[in-house]
């Protein structure tokens, strides 16, 4: 379940979402589809209640990825297990991409100005296999805009950090 971050994370989206198109040539969100992971439905039925939306439908494609064997183990552990995380059984990043890839497709022809509530490295994995561009880390709250004409899709991220939100601190690759 969400904590209270999470429900302040879910009600700022909410406020981005509300001033937001999905596309210059769509109408405004038509609907949510969720993952079916119990903080996933909380955010979704928090953006569909602040937009005005109907309850959120549960997509079983958009589970987090299947780590087969090392599935509730904690990170440390798993790499004792098998060191490059090499697991048998569990889901390769390339098969996340795929399925992901393919549900993001659908959703986005059949269900246009649709909000979809996942999971960053999923969602990361799917618009990278779709654009051909690499998508930076997703953080929590973080929305992006997915559109396509003819064969090309096109991401666009929102800005989903308070305006007093202090800029993080350079790296050293950056200064």
């Amino acid at each position: 379940p969400l904590n209270d971050t999470g429900r302040a994370e879910a009600a700022r989206t909410a406020e981005l979402l509300s001033g937001t198109q999905p596309h210059a040539c769509l109408s405004p969100w038509t609907r949510t589809f969720s993952s079916p992971l119990s903080r996933a439905i909380e955010t979704a039925q928090i953006l569909s209640a602040a937009l005005q939306l109907s309850e959120p439908q549960i997509e079983h494609t958009l589970y987090e990825r299947d780590f087969g064997p090392a599935e509730g183990l904690l990170v440390d552990e798993a790499h004792t297990r098998w060191p490059g995380l090499d697991i048998p059984g569990a889901e390769s990043l390339t098969e996340l991409a795929g399925r992901t890839a393919a549900t993001f497709d659908r959703l986005l022809h059949d269900s246009p100005g649709s909000i979809v509530v996942a999971h960053g490295a999923m969602i990361r994995a799917g618009l990278t296999h779709l654009t051909g561009s690499e998508i930076p880390r997703i953080i929590n709250g973080e929305v992006w805009i997915l559109t396509s004409d003819a064969n090309r899709f096109r991401t666009h991220r929102l800005d989903t950090q308070p305006s007093s939100a202090q800029p993080p601190a350079p790296t050293a690759a950056q200064r």
